[in-house]
């Protein structure tokens, strides 16, 4: 009906003028989320996907994975969708119009599957539709009992030619969606947004579609920006980085989470941008080869990220090994997930205490916690530093004490001597 006729029956009716512009943005940004399925995507405009998925049923398990899988990830990004799967394009996008869930395996069943759909999934004008109602054909099935010829007098060749590449009898050229060299992605929000889970919701659709796009590369990144557009105020820019790169949106969106919540927001959001930074190559993960085996070690990468997410990348830092024969300074800090340095060949403690703790010796042997020591390997002398003025000449041992925990200790060889405990094996 017409929007007049609309408010006359409903006076508080909240409407909205379409936007065919942002209609076909969001359908672009739908297919470059859809190569994480197959390279060969083509749009139909104004709503439609075609995915042509035959080369990837082996490597994603399957079609009814694969639609599971579109399902699932167009739920979360707020999209309702409904799927068709068939031997030819055009027979696909009659039964996802039709509503029928069916999956038809081969070309002998089109006929038979798309027969019961309505005529009104036909791509044909609202006058040809109400023609063939008036002469009782409500399906397609009731379309294709008519004469040929009467048909194409009456409507158009171009009906029948739609029906006859759903049943593969007429070939179909389709030009295939370019992804772009790089992902940036922008969402204008219905309303001013103030609250920090209506600003997740929006940007889980973004970060979805960004996984999508790393994932038709087989790429990865290591930082994303997350930009919030605010009406009289300068626009936020959250720098999000990551310890390795990835592509699960999973670890997309924990992140923005946890930086948002500890973010405030300086005026209300009327938009967001996300922006990926550089693409870098990514392999998929190796897969263990007996999957009963017990041993499972934490996601430390996860861990990392959250904590950079939250508490800022300046506030987690990584250690690495520095060329420095001297305890104290043979070690620096690095960004975390930065390759590290070269370790020491000879055994180090895991804990080295910030200032060496004096012992006491007794008949020429240290004693720890009342008790004496046993000098197990040793001495490692380390003579260094004389360059800068923090010289030092120790000669290093491992001990054990009587409880059996494993000590790195030192003699003095500077000054009065003596001995000092400055490190804990465990």
């Amino acid at each position: 009906m017409s929007l007049s006729a609309a408010c006359a029956l409903a006076p508080n009716l909240n409407y909205r003028q379409r936007d065919p512009e942002a209609e076909a943005a969001a359908l672009d940004r739908l297919a470059i989320w859809a190569g994480r399925y197959t390279p060969s995507v083509s749009l139909q405009p104004p709503s439609g996907l075609l995915l042509e998925v035959e080369g990837s049923l082996a490597l994603l398990g399957g079609i009814k994975r694969i639609l599971e899988s579109i399902r699932h990830d167009l739920a979360e990004m707020g999209y309702t969708c409904m799927l068709g799967c068939a031997p030819t394009a055009s027979a696909a996008w009659l039964l996802a119009r039709g509503g029928s869930r069916k999956i038809v395996p081969c070309k002998r069943m089109i006929a038979s599957e798309i027969s019961p759909l309505p005529v009104a999934a036909l791509d044909c004008s609202h006058k040809t539709l109400e023609t063939l109602r008036a002469v009782g054909v409500q399906s397609i099935g009731g379309l294709l009992k008519l004469p040929r010829d009467g048909v194409a007098r009456r409507f158009g060749q171009d009906l029948l030619d739609q029906i006859d590449r759903a049943m593969g009898k007429l070939p179909e050229a389709r030009r295939f969606h370019i992804p772009p060299s790089s992902f940036a992605a922008e969402l204008e929000l219905g309303a001013d947004v103030t609250h920090v889970e209506a600003l997740l919701f929006a940007a889980k659709r973004l970060l979805i579609q960004m996984a999508g796009y790393l994932g038709s590369r087989c790429a990865g990144i290591h930082r994303y920006t997350l930009t919030l557009v605010h009406e009289g105020a300068p626009p936020t820019r959250m720098q999000i980085e990551l310890v390795a790169p990835t592509r699960e949106a999973a670890q997309f969106i924990t992140l923005v989470r946890d930086r948002l919540a500890a973010s405030a927001l300086i005026a209300p959001v009327q938009a967001m941008r996300i922006e990926a930074g550089e693409i870098l190559a990514l392999a998929g993960d190796t897969r263990d080869l007996f999957q009963e085996q017990t041993g499972v070690s934490g996601d430390w990468e996860t861990l990392v990220n959250r904590l950079c997410a939250r508490l800022g990348k300046h506030a987690v830092q990584g250690l690495s090994p520095r060329a420095e024969h001297r305890p104290e300074h043979a070690w620096r800090a690095m960004p975390p997930g930065a390759r590290a340095g070269t370790a020491p060949r000879a055994p180090r403690p895991l804990w080295l205490l910030e200032q060496p703790r004096p012992l006491k010796e007794a008949a020429s042997r240290p004693h720890y916690q009342d008790g004496p020591l046993a000098l197990i390997a040793g001495p490692e002398r380390i003579e260094s530093g004389w360059w800068d003025g923090a010289d030092i000449k120790r000669d290093y041992f491992i001990a054990e004490t009587t409880t059996h925990s494993t000590l790195w200790i030192y003699r003095e060889r500077l000054q009065a001597g003596g001995w000092y405990l400055h490190g804990i094996f465990g």
